[in-house]
C-alpha cells in the first residue's frame, strides 16, 4: 500500500511539474511572441474587447485560453485596454501592443486646411486625407450650413484654417464642425477687442473684410497694412476696387487673367461696381487676416500696388497711386 501512495506521489510531483514546465514554456512564449502584422499596419480594438480576445488576433497562431489566462493573471496591467485605432510597427511584442492599448497611444493623423482657399478647395482636400470618411458629398451646402447651425447662406469664411488631428474613422464633417466652432471662438474674442469706431457693423463683416485681406497679402507684417486701406476707404464711402473679389464673383469664368470686360461685369463680388462690402466672405481668412481687420495700421493711406514678390506700395493720394502703377505695373 505504502508503495502505491508512494507512487502516486511520484506521478502528482511529475504532473505538477510538467503543468509548472509547460506554463513557463507558455509564459515564455507568450512574453516574447511577435505581433503577427498583416499589410494594413493599423489594428482596432473594439468596444468591449478583451485582452485575452485581442492575444488570439494579434498572435499568428491560436493561444490556449488556460495559458492565455495564465499569462494575464501575471500580468493584471495589461488588462484595461481601451477602445480606439492603433499603429503596430515590426518586431512588436503581443506585450508592447498590449500596452499600447492599455496607454491609449491611439493612431492620429492630420490635416492642415490652409488659410485663403475656398470652401471646395478644402473639401477637395478632405477627400483625399488618408483614412478619413468622406460623408460631405451626401449634404448640399443648405444641409451642411443646417447641421452646424449656421444662418448664414454660404459656407465660405465660416471655418478657421489650421492643422487638425484625427482618428481612423473619424469623418470630414467632424473635422468641419471642430473647425466652425474654433472660428466662432476665436471670431468672438477678436470683436471683443476690436478698435474703436471702425466702419464694421458685425464679427460677419469682419470676416468678409478678412477674407479679402487674405487674398491680398501673404506678407504677415503688410496685413495691417492693408486692412486700414480698406478700412480707410470704407469710412469715406468709396468701393474697395479689389480684384480677389472680382475674381470670386467670376467663378469658372476666370481663367487666370482679369479683363477690364471682368471689371465692368456686374456680380454681387465686384467692388468695382457696388459700395460697400461684398455678402460674403470670399475665402477662409486665418486668425492674423481677421486681427489685422479689427486692428488695423493707423495711417491715411488709401491705396496699394503690387511691386511683386508679394509685397505693396501704399500710397495717400490718387496721383501718387497713378505714379506708382505706372512704376510697378505699366513698366513691368
Amino acid at each position: 500500500m505504502k508503495s502505491v501512495f508512494k507512487w502516486l506521489g511520484r506521478l502528482s510531483f511529475l504532473a505538477a511539474f510538467g503543468l509548472l514546465g509547460f506554463g513557463a514554456q507558455q509564459w515564455y512564449q507568450l512574453e516574447n511572441m511577435p505581433v503577427a502584422l498583416q499589410e494594413e499596419p493599423l489594428f482596432v480594438v473594439g468596444r468591449g474587447e478583451t485582452s485575452s480576445q485581442l492575444i488570439n488576433r494579434l498572435s499568428a497562431e491560436p493561444v490556449a485560453a488556460l495559458s492565455r489566462r495564465l499569462w494575464l493573471r501575471l500580468s493584471p496591467e495589461l488588462t484595461a485596454v481601451r477602445q480606439g485605432t492603433y499603429q503596430l510597427s515590426p518586431g512588436m511584442s503581443v506585450r508592447e501592443a498590449l500596452t499600447k492599448f492599455v496607454n491609449g497611444d491611439i493612431y492620429r493623423l492630420q490635416v492642415t486646411l490652409v488659410e485663403g482657399l475656398r470652401f471646395q478647395d478644402w473639401q477637395s482636400r478632405l477627400s483625399e486625407a488618408e483614412y478619413l470618411n468622406v460623408e460631405l458629398t451626401d449634404l448640399d451646402e443648405a444641409e451642411l450650413l443646417a447641421r452646424l447651425g449656421s444662418e448664414r447662406s454660404k459656407l465660405e469664411g465660416l471655418f478657421l484654417p489650421e492643422t487638425y488631428s484625427y482618428t481612423p474613422g473619424d469623418t470630414d464633417i467632424a473635422i468641419l464642425e471642430r473647425a466652425y466652432r474654433e472660428m466662432q471662438d476665436f471670431l468672438a474674442k477678436a470683436w471683443a477687442e476690436r478698435a474703436p469706431d471702425l466702419p464694421i457693423k458685425t464679427p460677419y463683416e469682419a470676416l468678409i473684410l478678412a477674407s479679402i485681406i487674405e487674398k491680398e497679402t501673404g506678407i504677415a507684417e503688410e496685413r495691417p497694412m492693408i486692412a486700414s486701406v480698406f478700412v480707410n476707404r470704407l469710412r469715406r464711402g468709396m468701393r474697395l476696387q479689389t480684384d480677389p473679389t472680382v475674381i470670386y464673383g467670376l467663378g469658372d469664368e476666370y481663367q487666370g487673367d482679369i479683363r477690364k470686360r471682368h471689371l465692368q461685369t456686374h456680380t454681387p463680388y465686384n467692388t468695382y461696381m457696388i459700395d460697400g462690402l461684398p455678402p460674403t466672405p470670399i475665402a477662409m481668412p486665418s486668425k492674423e487676416a481677421i486681427l489685422a481687420t479689427l486692428q488695423p495700421a493707423e495711417g491715411d493711406y488709401y491705396y496699394f500696388v503690387a511691386m511683386g514678390e508679394g509685397r505693396h506700395f501704399f500710397s495717400k493720394t490718387l496721383a501718387e497711386h497713378n505714379k506708382a502703377v505706372r512704376r510697378y505695373i505699366l513698366n513691368r
